[in-house]
């Protein structure tokens, strides 16, 4: 990068950092430390809910996924704007009511402290590994701009954002949040026109995306019903519902940023808000991706990504084989470029035939690179048995750094930082929360001063972001982050959310029969993932499905069936 783009870069972070604790200045009690004292506005709300999912793992992989395989991922969203009725008609007025701190506060409650521990342990897992996930993202690109290993770029990285979440707590969080989203915004848009100014002058948005199409990259729908399938109309509606609807829902990283809110009305309208911009908005990044892929078929791409892998497999014993791999990927690039040109001409003549003719030419060419891509990634796992030979999320950002002007590039850099900085400080502020609410307060120390419990939250809060980073050092091995962080929630979050389930209409149902369904479900799920029986989306619904079918069959053999007294919904 250039002078100019480390000073925009470094500018931005710095007043991002100093902006979050400036504004939660004088945080001093639990309750403006978790829930900034429930006075935000409702755009705030969205802002702050938008940023804690739109990680920085969602400008790097997502680019990365549309490149490989299209924009199906979109699909994934569907069930997101109905889940945000239902959060708001049910969720939103019961949390807000009992005044809870976090979201299983409610199930002891309504259930049992045994419940509560299950699902606040269930939440500490998934997210705690989840923010791992999400602080490597970052790591990734100081790493490949400094050409240094991701294991001290990570360490920097984690030990930033936990500075200032620890310093501010929620406030610190939610204020950055605002700003982030902003500049975010605004870059976004900047880089979609940035890639469809450096296509050739003849190729504009709408050519670039019918090529892009002809190669299978525009498949945004897909109306076939199949359990394998990942991202369908009906996994995204029906799998994606249950998997919004128990992040949003139950996971304490969303739930502390909406009861944040003002009040009843205002949480809501962020959370409605959220369901109408995040469909777009991922549409948008998805497509930037099916840009640059575009942008590829007339700028050889690099035949790795991830240049500091590849530069490692250049000073080995193995460059000779190397070599000629690239003139293999120059001579095949050469030849596909041919294919393309006469694609272009075929599309100018609206030749139905031959556009038939070159779209199978141009997979067939596709495939060549692919293959050779291949044979480079077995080269570097000769070389280097723990070399990362998934380059899936250096894609868009080795294009952002060899293309983009300057000080465009230090923008785009710096907002994928701001995207990590704001969801993974939410998550860690979440983890406190439930390590302090859940846990210490409860279990521990129940009649500690409020100055004791927000000091309890700080620790709990560098405690959970040491083990975030640590968990970051092997992220590396786990392909497209993306689909990582959703794979892995999809584990979960079915479960948690029939528990809700249970407690908010089954009324009949206690706490011994959802904690056995619970540990039973959660049991089931787990193995039907790892036989990979199903796609992944769909693990939600039959972990919500079999904790509710459980529940009630498990109530008919338990003989005292009489409930404590709960309190009133």
């Amino acid at each position: 990068m250039s002078k100019v783009d480390w000073a925009v870069l470094i500018v931005t972070l710095v007043v991002i950092v100093v902006y979050g604790i400036y504004k939660s200045r004088g945080t001093k009690n639990i309750d403006g430390y978790l829930l900034g004292n429930q006075s935000l506005p409702w755009y705030q709300v969205c802002l702050s809910v938008m940023a804690t999912q739109a990680s920085a793992i969602t400008f790097l992989s997502a680019p990365g996924l549309a490149y490989s395989s299209g924009m199906s991922f979109v699909q994934f969203y569907f069930g997101l704007p109905l889940a945000m009725i239902v959060l708001c008609i049910t969720f939103v007025p019961i949390y807000h009511r009992l005044k809870v701190y976090t979201a299983y506060e409610y199930l002891e409650q309504r259930f049992d402290l045994n419940t509560r521990a299950l699902t606040a342990f269930l939440f500490l897992i998934q997210r705690g590994l989840s923010t791992g996930i999400t602080i490597y993202a970052p790591s990734i690109i100081l790493s490949t701009i400094l050409d240094i290993n991701t294991t001290y770029t990570t360490l920097f990285i984690g030990s930033l954002v936990v500075f200032y979440t620890v310093y501010g707590g929620t406030k610190a969080v939610s204020y950055t949040q605002m700003l982030q989203m902003s500049i975010i915004f605004c870059g976004l848009f900047a880089a979609g026109i940035m890639v469809v100014h450096l296509l050739p002058g003849d190729i504009g948005f709408g050519k670039a995306l019918s090529i892009a199409g002809k190669m299978g990259r525009t498949n945004a729908i897909d109306f076939t019903f199949d359990f394998n399938n990942p991202y369908t109309v009906w996994s995204g509606l029906i799998g994606g519902f249950f998997l919004q609807l128990s992040y949003f829902g139950t996971d304490q990283s969303q739930v502390g940023r909406y009861l944040s809110g003002a009040s009843v009305n205002q949480s809501r309208l962020g959370l409605l808000m959220n369901g109408l911009v995040k469909i777009p908005m991922q549409f948008l990044i998805l497509l930037i991706g099916v840009l640059v892929f575009t942008f590829y078929q007339y700028n050889r791409p690099p035949i790795f990504f991830n240049s500091f892998e590849l530069n490692k497999l250049e000073n080995s014993k193995y460059v000779p084989e190397l070599n000629k791999l690239k003139a293999d990927y120059d001579q095949a690039f050469v030849e596909k470029q041919k294919v393309v040109d006469q694609m272009n001409q075929a599309l100018d003549q609206d030749n139905k035939a031959k556009i038939d003719l070159y779209r199978a030419e141009l997979q067939r060419a596709d495939e060549k690179g692919k293959s050779i891509r291949k044979e480079v990634t077995t080269l570097m796992t000769k070389n280097d048995a723990k070399a990362d030979v998934n380059d899936n999320n250096y894609i868009f950002l080795s294009f952002v750094t060899k293309y983009l002007p300057k000080g465009l590039i230090g923008l785009l850099i710096a907002i994928i930082f701001l995207a990590s900085m704001g969801s993974t400080a939410s998550a860690l502020n979440s983890l406190a929360s439930t390590t302090v609410i859940d846990i210490y307060k409860r279990l521990i120390r129940k009649d500690g001063s409020d100055h004791e419990y927000l000091q309890a939250s700080r620790w709990a809060t560098v405690f959970w972001g040491v083990i975030c980073i640590i968990m970051a050092l092997y992220a590396s091995k786990i392909g497209n982050l993306l689909e990582a962080v959703n794979i892995l929630g999809s584990y979960i979050y079915g479960t948690i959310l029939g528990v809700f389930l249970v407690a908010f209409y089954i009324k009949h149902v206690n706490g011994k029969a959802v904690f056995l369904a619970a540990v039973m479900a959660e049991t089931a799920v787990v193995f039907i993932g790892q036989q990979k029986w199903v796609a992944y989306l769909w693990l939600n619904v039959i972990g919500c499905m079999l904790v509710v079918v459980l529940a009630i069959i498990i109530q008919q053999f338990i003989k005292d069936k009489k409930l404590p007294e709960k309190v009133a919904l």
